[in-house]
């Protein structure tokens, strides 16, 4: 009796598949969310592609990085800009506290009418990104500018800004900082941004 008892519960605490979909429903939002910087062929990619990048670069560190936990990282990616689906992209150059707020506030109104355990999983997710002290917050982080500033060599030069030539020099050496093979990788991505800027002074 006991058993089905603690079955009925967890049937009763479980997350339903209307529920499920719902939640879907809310963040295919993204597909359609487009962001400032475009493609190699010139569309405008959307957060959810820029998502699905950075969480696919953090499964690929799995073995340059056993020491973290890569799956927790992974699940960081893909969740980082769920607030968009609220506010739209807003680029770094341009996003104010202000901005960050309302975000963030629109975010986690979503957030505490999910299914409680799922609510609680995210809760936990970002106060941890936020407070970027563990080496898997770091990681994240990294891997969301990093994939940016990858993004940026790969669209066409003529729809940079003009803020973004320095930007691309310079942007995410501070958080990847923690770890030299990440700051290698910034290395080779500056490499490339160099070369591509002075191939459009030849062009």
């Amino acid at each position: 009796m006991a058993a089905l008892v603690l079955l009925s519960d967890f049937e009763e605490n479980r997350m339903n598949a209307k529920e499920y979909l719902e939640i879907l429903h809310t963040v295919e939002k993204l597909k359609d969310t487009t962001r400032h910087c475009t493609t190699s062929k010139r569309r405008h990619e959307s957060v959810a592609e820029h998502s699905w990048r950075v969480a696919l670069m953090a499964f690929l560190l799995r073995h340059e990085f056993p020491d973290i936990d890569i799956d927790k990282v992974i699940g960081m990616c893909l969740i980082h800009d769920l607030g968009e689906i609220f506010t739209g992209d807003i680029p770094v150059f341009d996003k104010t506290a202000k901005d960050t707020q309302k975000e963030d506030d629109l975010l986690f109104q979503w957030v505490e009418t999910l299914p409680p355990e799922l609510s609680a999983d995210m809760k936990s997710l970002y106060e941890e990104m936020n407070a970027l002290q563990t080496k898997e917050a770091l990681l994240y982080k990294s891997m969301d500018k990093l994939e940016a500033v990858i993004q940026h060599n790969e669209s066409p030069l003529d729809t940079w800004e003009e803020q973004e030539y320095e930007m691309n020099q310079t942007y995410a050496f501070d958080i990847v900082a923690f770890s030299d093979w990440l700051m290698e990788l910034r290395k080779e991505i500056l490499k490339e941004t160099l070369d591509k800027i002075q191939a459009g002074k030849c062009d």
